[in-house]
């Protein structure tokens, strides 16, 4: 009750601070000039492409089995669901009337072609630190994209959520008023790492808890949270649960390739970041990424990195054993290494060291799929297949035996996330 409580008086705080700013934030436009070191022709769309891939943006405009960037892609929040916008050049569904002041007024100020005030699903709070000439190449590119005549549906949101103009006192709070600044103290591939990994990948919009009024807690930042359904884990340099016991090495091939030897595979929404991001990414950048990630303060939060040791349970389990021998063991092997690729280990990996196993039970209920330079590598939901005192079993089985942990999930927590879990699941539609 104190949570919603605090949670209410938020928003009447929002509504507040949101009538006082009205006046106060322009929704007016802004001339924007790229500077004279930007580049110009092919090579201004080249780094545009390879900014929008960087940035992530076709995995959150893109309706799964869509046409890339047609938008349509929902997302369902507690207060209802937001569908990405269409970010082809159409000019009547897409983005090709809006001028190039009123794309970067998007990105920073969160303000859409007619004055309307964003939600932060789309990242701008991040995206707010962007050089204007980064912005102004990512805009190059997405008008060379294929156009599509696509509308997304409305947006769905409750009341007092869909209205707009709370949007600004949020901006206030929480949007930064400048553009990336980098920090005199540190060395040009430490600066890098941190404009790729804030403005421009917006890691921390899924890796830092968020607060009451939905801002990023940065007290925490990078200590990993809940994402729709999905365990976005702690990126800090701590070494039980972040990656500070991650080799150099093991961070560049799980950010470039989706999978490091002896951690496992990215799966859900990071497998997603990969396959469309970062697998793209220079060498330099990859380094840049992985020195910043070092200089991150330790953050006690989530599931150890590595399990503590409870093998034991593994033999506990025979329907587990049974289970996993029967439908698992084919391409995880036995000894969970993986038999057909890298992609396919479980030992080692985050997920099976989680001992509430969010991630593990996702991808029983929905599947998961990454795309790699060796190809698509996926693996079936297996929703009907096995009732949900099987999958609970198999899912013990698994932390205990290849992460080391002792998981007691029960047939009603796996019959929850069942429930929740999309209608087109990859067993579907494979």
């Amino acid at each position: 009750m104190k949570k919603w409580l605090a949670f209410a008086f938020g928003l009447v705080a929002l509504a507040v601070i949101a009538a006082a700013a009205f006046f106060l934030i322009p929704a007016g436009l802004e001339p924007v000039t790229a500077s004279a070191a930007a580049p110009t022709g092919a090579a201004l769309v080249a780094r545009g492409e390879y900014l929008t891939r960087a940035a992530d943006c076709e995995a959150c405009h893109t309706n799964p089995g869509g046409e890339s960037f047609a938008g349509g892609r929902a997302f369902d929040l507690p207060f209802g669901t937001l569908y990405a916008p269409n970010l082809t050049p159409d000019r009547e569904h897409g983005i090709g009337a809006w001028s190039n002041a009123e794309f970067v007024r998007a990105l920073h100020h969160g303000i859409g072609r007619n004055g309307e005030d964003l939600y932060p699903a789309f990242p701008y709070a991040s995206y707010a630190l962007l050089t204007d000439d980064d912005a102004l190449a990512i805009r190059a590119y997405l008008a060379t994209v294929k156009p599509v005549a696509a509308t997304p549906p409305a947006n769905d949101l409750k009341f007092p959520f869909n209205q707009r103009y709370l949007m600004r006192a949020w901006k206030l709070l929480f949007v930064p008023g400048h553009r990336f600044e980098a920090d005199a103290s540190k060395d040009a591939t430490w600066n890098r790492g941190a404009y790729l990994i804030g403005p421009l990948g917006h890691c921390g919009e899924c890796h830092t808890p968020r607060n009451l009024l939905q801002g990023l807690d940065d007290s925490r930042k990078f200590a990993g949270t809940k994402q729709v359904g999905w365990l976005a884990y702690n990126l800090t340099s701590d070494p039980d649960h972040g990656v500070g016991g991650w080799s150099d090495a093991q961070l560049a091939q799980y950010l470039s390739t989706g999978h490091a030897e002896g951690r496992g595979p990215a799966s859900g929404p990071m497998a997603e970041v990969i396959g469309f991001s970062l697998r793209y990414l220079s060498a330099d950048d990859i380094r840049a990424m992985v020195t910043y990630l070092r200089s991150i303060p330790p953050q006690p939060d989530g599931p150890p990195a590595v399990g503590r040791g409870a093998p034991a349970e593994a033999g506990k389990n025979p329907l587990g054993a049974h289970i996993f021998v029967e439908a698992c063991a084919g391409c995880h092997l036995p000894s969970g290494h993986g038999r057909q690729s890298p992609w396919a280990a479980l030992a080692g990996s985050h997920t099976t060291g989680d001992p509430d196993a969010n991630n593990l039970l996702q991808v029983l209920a929905q599947g998961t799929q990454i795309k790699t330079s060796q190809g698509l590598m996926f693996m079936h939901a297996f929703t009907s297949a096995y009732t949900d005192e099987e999958l609970a079993a198999v899912a013990n089985y698994t932390c205990a035996q290849f992460g080391q942990t002792a998981c007691h999930l029960t047939a009603d927590q796996v019959h929850k996330v069942r429930k929740n879990a999309p209608t087109k699941t990859l067993e579907a539609s494979q």
